[in-house]
C-alpha cells in the first residue's frame, strides 16, 4: 500500500479515535490502545463476559493482552513519514470565510501570509520564496487579508504607500502630482506611526476606563451584597420587634380581660350575697306576717289579748330600707380608657411611621442628580401642601382660628389643657403635618412673625435658646419684619423687604430650604443648603406683640 493511499482511520483506535498508543490486538483481529481496551473490559468485569467493541465477539475468561510490537513500529514509522500531516491536510484547505492562496490551482489551501508588496496571499508552500530569495525577504508580510486590492490606487494603478492628511485618505506616490497637489502628504508608515501612537494612547485610556469600571462593578457588587444583607437583617429584626409589640399588646389585653373578669366576679358575688340575705329576711317577715294574720282572725277576745303580748318583736333589718345603687357605668369607663390608649398609640405610630418611612426612602446608594428648583409660582404650586397647626403645640398666648390655619397673639392667655408637646416658654406653634420630599406652602403674616421649619424633637418647655425658633440646631427661622434668617443662633441679614405673603420651598432629600417674597413674581430672600436628618414640621412664632398673626394659605 502506497503512503498516499493510507488513511489515518486504518491506524486509529475505535475507542478513543486517535492513533494507536501501545497497540494490542484481540483474537478476533481488532486492534486498540492497551489503555482503552483495558478500561473497556474493566467496566465489563462485573458481567463476567468481555467483548470486542467492534464485532462484539465475547471472551471467557478475560484475555491477557500483550503489546503488538509490529503494529506499534508501523504506527511510529507512519508518524515519521507524515501520516499525521496527511491527516491534518483536510483542515488546510480554504473555506468560505478563509483567505485562499492566490498561487494554488484546483482546490486552494489557506493562506498563512499576505504580501503588501506583491499584493498576493500565500499558503505555506508558496510562501517559501519570500523566506528564501534575498530580494523577496524585504517584502512586508502580514496576516492573511482579503482586502489587498484596496491597497491599489484606482487612478494610477500603483500601490498606495502615502497618506494625504488634507483629505484623510491613502494615496500612491503619483497622487501628489495632480489630484493631491499642494496637500499635506506623508508616507503611510509615518502616518501609521502617528496614528499608532494615538491608538496606543486611546487604548491606554480605554484600558484605564475598563479597569475603573471593573473596580466600580466590583464595588457595586459589594454594595448589592451589603444592601441585601442589611435589608434581610433589618426585616428580621423588625419582625422580631413588631412580634414583641404584638405580644406585649396581647399580654396587656389578656391582663385587662383577666382583671375585668376578676372584678366582675367580686362585684357579682357581693351583690348576690346581699340579695340572698334580703331574700332570707323577706321569708322571715312573711312568716311573721302569717302569724299576725292568724291572730287577727281569732274571735275570742280573751285569747287574742292573751296571745298578742307573746308575739316576738320585729328584729332590726341588716340593711337599710332601700338599696342605694351608685350611678356607675359599670365597665364602660374601662373601654373609654382603652380607647384613649388606642388613640395615643395611633398618634405615636403615625408620627413614628413618617420617620420610619423617611429612613427607608433615604437609603440611596447611588447619588442621583438633584432636581432643579422651580422658578415660577405656578411651578412652585405643583408641590403645594396644606398646612394646619397642631393645637397640642400651641402656646397659651396664641389663639387658633380658620380651621387651625391661622394663629394670633392674644392679650390674655387661652385655656388649654396640659400637653407635653405644648410650648410653654415661647409663643410658638408647629404643624400637624410632617414634611418630607418636595413641599411648598405660603404664609400671610402681620406684625412680628417668625416663619420656620423645625424637627419634632425641639424642646417645648425649655427657656431661651432651647425652644426658640432659630436659636438652636433643630430649627430654621426667617424673621419677617426683621429681615433676617437664623439657625443655631447665627443670624444673617436678608436682602430686600419681605412681602406680606411669604413662600417656603423645601426639598428634604436634597437638603434645600428656600424663602421667597410672593407677589407678581417670586423673589428669593434666603436659601439654605444642608442635610436634614429627620422629618420637618412647619411652624410660626408670634412673639410678644398683641395682634401679630400668621395664616397658612390653602393651596390654589
Amino acid at each position: 500500500m502506497e503512503q498516499n493511499q493510507l488513511h489515518p482511520e486504518a491506524f486509529s483506535c475505535s475507542i478513543c479515535l486517535d492513533l494507536l498508543k501501545d497497540p494490542v490486538t484481540t483474537s478476533c483481529g481488532h486492534s486498540y490502545c492497551m489503555k482503552c481496551i483495558k478500561t473497556h473490559w474493566d467496566e465489563e468485569d462485573q458481567k463476567g463476559i468481555h467483548s470486542c467493541p467492534q464485532c462484539r465477539e465475547t471472551f471467557t475468561p478475560r484475555p491477557v493482552l500483550k503489546k503488538n510490537t509490529m503494529l506499534a513500529a508501523l504506527v511510529e514509522q507512519l508518524k515519521k513519514t507524515g501520516l499525521q500531516a496527511a491527516a491534518a491536510a483536510d483542515h488546510c484547505y480554504a473555506g468560505p470565510d478563509d483567505v485562499a492562496c492566490d498561487f494554488c490551482t484546483g482546490r486552494k489551501l489557506k493562506a498563512i501570509k499576505s504580501c503588501l508588496v506583491c499584493l498576493v496571499s500565500y499558503c505555506k508552500n508558496h510562501l517559501q520564496p519570500h523566506l528564501d530569495v534575498p530580494g523577496m525577504k524585504k517584502h512586508k508580510l502580514v496576516e492573511p487579508t482579503k482586502n489587498l486590492q484596496e491597497n491599489i490606487c484606482s487612478r494610477h494603478d500603483e500601490v498606495m504607500k502615502m497618506f494625504c492628511r488634507t483629505d484623510q485618505k491613502s494615496i500612491c506616490y503619483l497622487c501628489p502630482v495632480d489630484e493631491h497637489k499642494g496637500h499635506d502628504t506623508v508616507s503611510a508608515a509615518a502616518e501609521r506611526t502617528e496614528r499608532q501612537r494615538e491608538l496606543e494612547e486611546r487604548r491606554g485610556n480605554l484600558q484605564q476606563r475598563i479597569q475603573d469600571r471593573e473596580e466600580d462593578v466590583k464595588l457595586l457588587q459589594q454594595e448589592v451584597e451589603a444592601i441585601n444583607h442589611s435589608a434581610d437583617k433589618t426585616v428580621e429584626d423588625n419582625e422580631k420587634i413588631f412580634t414583641q409589640l404584638i405580644r406585649l399588646l396581647q399580654k396587656r389585653s389578656s391582663e385587662v380581660k383577666q382583671q375585668i373578669r376578676s372584678q366582675q366576679e367580686t362585684e357579682v358575688s357581693r351583690v348576690k350575697d346581699v340579695q340572698e340575705k334580703l331574700e332570707q329576711e323577706i321569708t322571715e317577715l312573711k312568716r311573721k306576717d302569717a302569724e299576725l294574720e292568724q291572730l287577727s282572725h281569732t274571735e275570742d277576745h280573751n285569747q287574742f289579748l292573751l296571745n298578742y303580748p307573746s308575739l316576738p318583736a320585729l328584729s332590726e333589718s341588716t340593711h337599710s330600707s332601700s338599696i342605694n345603687i351608685r350611678p356607675l357605668r359599670h365597665f364602660e369607663d374601662v373601654t373609654a380608657a382603652v380607647s384613649e390608649l388606642r388613640d395615643i398609640l395611633q398618634d405615636i405610630l403615625r408620627d413614628s411611621w413618617t420617620n420610619i418611612s423617611l429612613m427607608v426612602t433615604e437609603v440611596d446608594v447611588l447619588l442621583s442628580e438633584p432636581q432643579p428648583e422651580p422658578k415660577t409660582r405656578a411651578e412652585f404650586l405643583k408641590y403645594s401642601c396644606e398646612i394646619t397647626m397642631d393645637p397640642n403645640t400651641t402656646n397659651t398666648w396664641l389663639k387658633l382660628s380658620e380651621g387651625n390655619r391661622k394663629v394670633t397673639e392674644m392679650k390674655i392667655p387661652q385655656s388649654y389643657s396640659n400637653h407635653p408637646d405644648r410650648f410653654t416658654k415661647t409663643s410658638q406653634v408647629l404643624s400637624r403635618e410632617s414634611l418630607t420630599g418636595r413641599c411648598y406652602w405660603e404664609v400671610e403674616w402681620k406684625m412680628k412673625v417668625y416663619v420656620t421649619v423645625a424637627y419634632k424633637n425641639i424642646s417645648r418647655a425649655g427657656s431661651g435658646n432651647e425652644s426658640a425658633f432659630g436659636y438652636n440646631d433643630k430649627s430654621w427661622a426667617l424673621h419677617c419684619r426683621g429681615s433676617k434668617f437664623g439657625h443655631n443662633d447665627i443670624w444673617t441679614s436678608i436682602s430686600g423687604p419681605v412681602s406680606s405673603r411669604l413662600g417656603v420651598y423645601l426639598d428634604h432629600t436634597a437638603g434645600l430650604l428656600s424663602f421667597y417674597s410672593v407677589s407678581e413674581t417670586m423673589t428669593l430672600l434666603h436659601r439654605v443648603q444642608t442635610t436634614f436628618t429627620q422629618p420637618l414640621l412647619a411652624g410660626v412664632g408670634v412673639w410678644w406683640q398683641y395682634g401679630s398673626s400668621a395664616e397658612f394659605i390653602k393651596p390654589n
